[in-house]
């Protein structure tokens, strides 16, 4: 199961964080979690139950790390635009905007591929769930990417 999901699962992580040390914690940590609960998770469901622990991770990080870090990784304001930026740079800090739950579904669906029932499986929601979260956060990066297009 490790093998097989290793670098998908990774990948996710290191996408939400863009930190490989932390990724490569919360990944291990994953692991250990499928370890100690290795009777109970089948082998079927296996890469559902690792994305899902990934996520719930992740978002406790998140807070954790809200509550002790301030973000110094906003977008800049209105009119203070460093057009040095690369596209792939701006949309990155768009998608840091986002809240966790859509940040996760758009990073496991347009950056990794997964389908709506995937998704729904690993995060725990129904499929129309996932659209509606999806479609909202789009919206949300497209109405940003906007506001910055015009800044510059």
């Amino acid at each position: 199961m490790v093998k097989q999901h290793a670098n998908s699962l990774y990948g996710y992580v290191l996408k939400y964080l863009r930190n490989e040390e932390d990724s490569q914690d919360i990944v291990q940590d994953v692991y250990e979690k499928l370890w100690k609960n290795r009777k109970k998770v089948e082998v079927e469901k296996s890469k559902s139950w690792m994305f899902t622990t990934a996520h719930n991770t992740l978002i406790n990080f998140a807070k954790k790390k809200q509550r002790t870090v301030y973000n110094t990784e906003t977008v800049p304001e209105h009119g203070k635009l460093d057009t040095s930026y690369e596209t792939k740079e701006i949309v990155e800090k768009v998608l840091n905007l986002l809240p966790p739950l859509q940040k996760s579904i758009v990073l496991l669906r347009d950056l990794e591929g997964y389908s709506y029932q995937e998704i729904g499986h690993m995060l725990d929601i129904s499929d129309s769930q996932v659209k509606v979260y999806l479609f909202r956060a789009r919206k949300k990066m497209q109405k940003q990417l906007k506001d910055l297009t015009i800044l510059s």
